[in-house]
């Protein structure tokens, strides 16, 4: 039986149009993630990996090759399907975090449960016992000027994590966060890793690739290098935590 593929990229280019001149972003890149794999992907400005995270997470198609997410063919779909699979099967976290100022951390989360159809309840209790988990319990009704980074990204986590799904694609995760912070939150995505969710996350450091269990490398839109982190060399984020200064609340809430 063949092994499964969740994110399985196959000879992809893609070429963006800027006037008259034609710009290559990715140049062939073929990739196999299987379900439950922590991956970081690196690479300076312009390397493609932005490019190459809007098409694992379909909100951009490649202009060659072939992209199958979880067996599907996914790189060829129409805007209106692209955005069901994306809705059904993928959770994104950003390092802006991305949360509507004038809602509440707790109506942040509940926000694309609606668009999955789920009923009022169902929505409020996903979304309280995501930012629960996430250490937020006294905080479901504060609105993102009344939290810290930190905070603002566990609600951006919580978000994602309520929809429950089986990819979780972060870009630059802890870029704006304390080193605290940015660890509590590595915590939370070793967990999640822990529990069966793929997780792919890009970053520009590489102590939180470290945290990862293999690391891409990608230049001028080509992978240049797939490496595993040897278990010895990889960084568990609650045994870093125990080394840091303690912080006033902690993703546990204490």
């Amino acid at each position: 039986m063949a092994e499964r593929i969740m994110l399985d990229v196959s000879e992809v280019t893609k070429t963006y149009r800027l006037g008259r001149i034609q710009v290559p972003a990715l140049r062939g890149v073929t990739l196999g993630i299987r379900p439950g794999e922590m991956v970081a992907i690196m690479g300076p400005s312009g390397s493609g990996k932005s490019t190459l995270m809007n098409i694992l997470g379909c909100l951009d198609r490649p202009t060659g090759g072939a992209y199958r997410l979880d067996g599907e063919e996914v790189g060829k779909k129409s805007d209106r399907d692209l955005a069901a699979i994306r809705n059904r099967k993928i959770g994104f976290i950003f390092q802006s975090f991305n949360l509507l100022p004038q809602l509440t951390a707790l109506e942040n989360v509940e926000l694309p449960l609606i668009y999955r159809g789920l009923a009022s309840r169902e929505r409020r209790e996903r979304a309280e016992a995501a930012l629960v988990r996430l250490g937020l319990k006294e905080r479901l009704r504060h609105s993102p000027r009344e939290l810290s980074g930190g905070q603002q990204q566990r609600v951006a986590i919580a978000r994602a994590v309520a929809a429950r799904p089986e990819v979780i694609l972060a870009d630059e995760p802890t870029g704006n966060l304390d080193s605290r912070a940015g660890e509590e939150i590595l915590a939370v995505f070793q967990e999640l890793h822990g529990e069966g969710i793929t997780l792919v996350m890009v970053t520009h450091d590489l102590n939180v690739a470290r945290h990862c269990e293999r690391v891409l490398r990608l230049a001028d839109g080509h992978i240049v290098s797939d490496e595993r982190v040897r278990p010895e060399e990889r960084l568990l984020a609650r045994e870093v935590l125990a080394t840091l200064p303690a912080a006033e609340e902690g993703v546990n809430g204490q």
